[in-house]
């Protein structure tokens, strides 16, 4: 049964707003403005071509002329284009000097890649977009997930969660002080959510990780999420020092390197896995030379037989992926904690509440709707930050004044009791 709320409609309408204000920065511009604004490299001349994790396409490239990067960090969302032809969507993967990697959505290279005159440009955030209103419709379909929602805005209120444990306590850190060992204990008996909130230095990030690990000695598997990528990685580092079983997931140019080992990629290098896989993308790669021995004029049998040869290779590519998933799946089911993004997690695709709690840390810079696509993963949520601090990054002054800036802490604060 669908069910809909004002707050929702409005949140909605806000997203809309932020995406057409990311389209007429990155998209609603002719070449000579957007070169001008820094927002456009071209041309490039592609040097190396491979295929990277999940059997993605990935490119080396040059820069022939100097042009301004300063717009292209490491992670930025990209369109990879070449005259006329449909772009592509990618990743800009690293770029140093002249030179830089990419990476494109697509199950492979487009026939012009080596043409003179490919580009690359910013591009809107769609991903980030379609995923926070996808969040939103799931909330009008979902009845607990709905009645969640009408209590975070303040509908009714959530009862407060109590500081009574039924198992004594036996703290992993002895320095922790009484407040803090009572918020552990809160957290250990709390409901659907609970709100760890105080400026920076008053030790949140010390309480969410002694009850992570209290949570991992009762047999819980949890879910760590924060809004950004060195949130992230702090949260990584200080459940990996204390002997936490942790994977961080993510885009790997967004992780620091120190925490590799941590990550998918970093527990994919098992020299048994890596031979598995490495033969089946041999096999990919010499059907993928035979087809591309055909140019892009050919005759109708020359055709056919490029073809088939491509659909060996997507078949092989399937099961280089499936493969890939079989280990990626063993690698979470063994993990104690899993650490990224909203979005990163999201794109794991966990079952709904597969995990017992779910911590967000800097909730405060949180969106809403990006709030929204993850709890469902888990049984109880913890919500970690300071709401005075400043609220998040939205390019839209129509979508702040619908108040898409509103953290998903800012909204939980005011009406929790």
């Amino acid at each position: 049964m669908s069910q809909t709320h004002p707050r929702i409609q409005q949140l909605v309408k806000a997203i809309d707003f932020e995406e057409q204000e990311e389209k007429r920065r990155y998209v609603g511009q002719d070449i000579k403005s957007l070169k001008s604004a820094g927002l456009l490299l071209q041309p490039i001349q592609i040097i190396r071509r491979y295929f990277g994790f999940a059997d993605y396409p990935e490119a080396q490239f040059r820069l022939l002329f100097p042009a301004d990067t300063s717009q292209f960090r490491d992670g930025t969302a990209i369109e990879i284009f070449y005259r006329d032809e449909e772009p592509i969507k990618g990743i800009l993967l690293s770029l140093q000097g002249k030179t830089g990697e990419i990476r494109f959505f697509a199950p492979d290279f487009p026939d012009w890649i080596d043409e003179q005159g490919v580009g690359i440009r910013r591009s809107s955030d769609t991903r980030t977009v379609q995923f926070m209103k996808d969040s939103l419709k799931n909330l009008t379909t979902n009845e607990s997930l709905f009645t969640l929602f009408e209590q975070l805005h303040g509908d009714s209120l959530i009862p407060k969660a109590s500081d009574i444990s039924e198992v004594p306590i036996s703290f992993l850190n002895r320095h922790i002080n009484s407040s803090q060992q009572r918020a552990v204990q809160q957290i250990l008996n709390a409901g659907d959510v609970f709100i760890v909130h105080g400026p920076p230095g008053t030790g949140k990030t010390t309480t969410l990780i002694e009850s992570i690990v209290q949570l991992k000695l009762r047999g819980h598997q949890v879910l760590v999420a924060a809004p950004s990528n060195a949130a992230v990685d702090h949260m990584a580092r200080g459940l990996i020092a204390v002997g936490v079983k942790a994977v961080r997931i993510g885009n790997s140019v967004k992780i620091a390197d120190d925490l590799f080992s941590a990550t998918p990629e970093g527990r994919l290098n098992d020299k048994n896995i890596q031979k598995e896989i490495k033969a089946l993308k041999i096999r990919a790669e010499e059907f993928r030379k035979m087809a591309l021995q055909y140019k892009r004029r050919f005759g109708k049998a020359e055709r056919e037989q490029r073809n088939l040869l491509f659909a060996e290779v997507k078949s092989i590519r399937q099961e280089i992926r499936k493969t890939m998933d079989y280990h990626l799946d063993k690698i979470f089911s063994n993990a104690e904690v899993i650490l990224g993004t909203p979005l990163a997690l999201a794109e794991q695709r966990f079952k709904p509440q597969q995990f017992h709690t779910l911590f967000i840390d800097e909730a405060a810079q949180c969106l809403e709707p990006l709030a929204w696509g993850i709890i469902p993963l888990a049984k109880h949520t913890v919500l970690a930050g300071d709401h005075f601090q400043l609220p998040p990054t939205v390019l839209s002054q129509k979508a702040t004044q619908l108040g898409l800036n509103i953290s998903i802490l800012e909204t939980a604060i005011r009406n929790i009791e």
